[in-house]
Order: structure tokens, then C-alpha cells, then sequence
């Protein structure tokens, strides 16, 4: 059974940097879509980038294109989102889960926080 487990969240300067990692067990993700959401208090939850497997195409949210970038090591069961250039409306707490379509979603990871400020 798949399992998806976040890390690397945590308070960054804005302008700042930070790399969030999607651990999988259970399945290989080679070939697995992927999504980052994130939710921010008292929003709903947004999609943030939607990696289509390892040969397949990434899409990013406008507000997020051009600073955060999805990677994978197929080798470790891993994909990343590195987030560069954050801004403080970055804040909100992140979530990759199996797949890109929020309704058709069954595996979700626990989340991890993630604060801009200064």
C-alpha cells in the first residue's frame, strides 16, 4: 500500500529557499503522478505543480512558476519541490499526494509547514 511522507518544511526569510521531499513506500514512483498541493489558513487548498511521472510532463500554478521546481530520484522513492524566491503568501501548510486530480485523490501525506516571514 502506498504511503507518501512529507519533510522539509520549516520558517524561511522571504527571497529565501527551502526543499520539501515526497518519500514514498509501497509503490515505485518512477512512473507514478505525483502532486504538490498547498493549503494556507483559512483558503482552500490549491494545487501547486503536478509531476506526470518521470518521463512525463510538470505543470506548475501561475503564482508558483518560475520559483518552484518538482525533481525526482527515482533511486531513493523521492520527489522534491524546491521552492525558490518564496514570498510570504507561500506560507500554508504543503501536501504531495498520488495523483493531480483533487476528487480521484486517495493517498495523501501527512503535510508539512512551511512560514515565510521575517
Amino acid at each position: 500500500q502506498l504511503q507518501l511522507v512529507e519533510s522539509g518544511g520549516g520558517l524561511v526569510q522571504p527571497g529565501g529557499s527551502l526543499r520539501l521531499s515526497c518519500a514514498a513506500s509501497g509503490v515505485n514512483l518512477e512512473r507514478s503522478v505525483i502532486g504538490w498541493f498547498r493549503q494556507a489558513p483559512g483558503k482552500e487548498r490549491e494545487g501547486v505543480s503536478c509531476s506526470r511521472g518521470t518521463y512525463g510532463t510538470t505543470t506548475y500554478a501561475d503564482n508558483v512558476k518560475g520559483r518552484f521546481t518538482i525533481a525526482r530520484d527515482n533511486a531513493k522513492n523521492t520527489v522534491y519541490l524546491q521552492m525558490n524566491s518564496l514570498k510570504p503568501e507561500d506560507t500554508a501548510v504543503y501536501y504531495c499526494a498520488a495523483g493531480c486530480n483533487t476528487p480521484f485523490i486517495q493517498t495523501w501525506g501527512q503535510g508539512t509547514q512551511v512560514t515565510v516571514s521575517s
